[in-house]
C-alpha cells in the first residue's frame, strides 16, 4: 500500500494475498478491493476538502485575493494542518496549514478549497512550497480561473507530487462566486441596487425620496455593502441626494472596512459634499464610459462594485451589458408619477426587452427584496 491509499485504513479483506493471486491468474477479472479502496479514498477526500471549503469562508470578504482553505492529512487520517488566507499581503492558506504542520507535512496529502496557486505575488509560490515541503499528494477542489496565477497542478506533478483537482469544484466555487466572474470578465462583478415603490419610482414628482423603503431594508443594504470593495454613483446622484456611501449601524455609525466610494462623471462635485469625508476613500473617475470606470477599478483590485447611481447610470451600465445582478427593494408604496428605477435603454419593441431570471424573493420588513440575474447567463 503507498502512502497516498494509507488514509483509507486497511485491506478490506482478510484473504488479500489469495485475491491477488487469483486476479493474476485471470486478469480480466475486476478486482473488487481496488474498487472499494478507490471508493473510500474518494470518501476521504470528499470528507477533507469539505473541510478546506469551510475554512475557505473564514478568509474576509471583500477581498482583492479568493477565499481559500487548506487541511494537511497524515497517512493514518491524522489532521496535522490547517488554514486559511487572512487578505491580501498575508500567507495563503497553503503557507498557513504548511506552518501549522511543521516538518510532519513530509508525506502528507494537501486539501486545498483553490489549486494551489503558481506565481509570485505579495507571496510566492503556494504549488513550490507544497513541494519542496515534501507533501506527497494534493487534491484541489476548485480549478483557478486566474490565469496569472493558475498551472499550480501542472507545476507540483513536474515535481512529482500526485495531483487531483475538480471534485467538489461546484462547492468551492459558490465560496468565490463573485471574484471567480471578476476574474474571468477582467472586471469587478457588478450589483445594481434599486429602491422603488411598487409602481417602479424611486422618488416623488417633488424628487422627494427619503424614505421609500423600511429602516430594515436599508439595515439589508448596509449588510450587502459590507462585502462589496467599492460603491459606485454619478456626478448626478452625488448633487442631487449628498450620500455619504457608507456602511454604518442602525444608529448612522460606522461600521467595519467601508468600500471605495467611486463617482463616474465630469461635473465637480462641492467641497463640502459628504463624499469629501474622511468616512472613506473617494475615486472620481471622469467621463461616462461604464467600462472605462471598471477596467480601472478592477486595476486597482476591485472585484465587486456596487452601483447606487440614479436612472441614467443604471441605464448604461445595462445598455453595455456590464450588470451581473441586481437586487431590487420594493415598497408596497405607489406614486403614479416621479423618477423612474431606470432611464432610456434603447429599446423600442418587447421583443428587445432585457429578460431577468429571478434569483431570490424574500419578505425584508414590510418591503421585498427581489434579487435577478440576467437572463441565461452563466456564471
Amino acid at each position: 500500500m503507498n502512502r497516498s491509499d494509507a488514509v483509507d485504513g486497511p485491506a478490506p479483506y482478510a484473504d488479500e494475498p489469495a485475491a491477488a493471486a487469483s486476479r493474476a491468474a485471470a486478469p480480466d477479472v475486476p478486482d473488487p478491493t481496488a474498487s472499494y479502496a478507490t471508493e473510500r479514498r474518494v470518501a476521504a477526500d470528499r470528507v477533507h476538502l469539505r473541510r478546506a471549503i469551510a475554512l475557505a469562508l473564514h478568509s474576509p470578504l471583500p477581498d482583492p485575493n479568493p477565499r481559500v482553505g487548506a487541511v494537511l492529512v497524515a497517512p493514518d487520517g491524522t489532521v496535522v494542518g490547517e488554514g486559511w488566507h487572512h487578505g491580501a499581503g498575508t500567507p495563503h492558506a497553503e503557507i498557513e496549514a504548511l506552518r501549522a504542520a511543521g516538518h510532519a507535512a513530509r508525506g502528507v496529502t494537501a486539501y486545498v478549497s483553490l489549486e494551489p496557486c503558481n506565481h509570485t505575488g505579495r507571496t510566492g509560490p503556494c504549488a513550490v512550497a507544497l513541494a519542496e515541503a515534501g507533501v506527497a499528494r494534493v487534491v484541489f477542489a476548485q480549478p483557478d480561473p486566474n490565469p496569472t496565477a493558475a498551472g499550480g497542478g501542472d507545476t507540483l506533478r513536474a515535481a512529482g507530487v500526485e495531483v487531483s483537482g475538480g471534485l467538489l469544484a461546484d462547492e468551492a466555487e459558490a465560496v468565490n462566486r463573485v471574484w471567480t466572474r471578476a476574474v474571468r470578465l477582467g472586471r469587478p462583478y457588478v450589483t445594481w441596487k434599486v429602491a422603488a415603490t411598487l409602481d417602479g419610482r424611486t422618488a416623488a414628482a417633488d424628487a422627494t425620496s427619503q424614505w421609500i423603503t423600511s429602516a430594515a431594508a436599508r439595515a439589508d443594504v448596509h449588510r450587502l455593502r459590507a462585502a462589496c470593495d467599492a460603491i459606485l454613483v454619478g456626478t448626478g446622484t452625488a448633487l442631487a441626494d449628498d450620500p455619504r456611501l457608507t456602511v454604518r449601524d442602525v444608529d448612522g455609525r460606522l461600521t467595519g472596512r467601508q468600500p471605495l466610494r467611486v463617482v463616474l462623471g465630469d461635473r465637480p462635485v462641492p467641497a463640502t459634499a459628504q463624499l469629501h469625508s474622511a468616512e472613506a476613500e473617494t475615486l472620481f473617475v471622469p467621463g461616462h464610459r461604464p467600462a472605462t470606470a471598471l477596467s480601472q477599478l478592477h486595476r486597482a483590485g476591485i472585484r465587486h462594485a456596487w452601483l447606487e447611481g440614479g436612472a441614467t447610470l443604471a441605464a448604461a451600465f445595462l445598455r453595455d451589458g456590464l450588470v451581473d445582478e441586481i437586487v431590487v427593494y420594493l415598497a408596497p408604496t405607489l406614486l403614479g408619477a416621479g423618477r423612474p428605477m431606470v432611464g432610456d435603454l434603447g429599446i423600442g419593441t418587447l421583443a428587445d426587452a432585457i429578460h431577468l431570471d429571478l434569483v431570490d424573493i424574500t419578505p425584508v420588513g414590510p418591503d421585498v427584496r427581489l434579487i435577478l440575474a440576467p437572463a441565461g447567463r452563466k456564471e
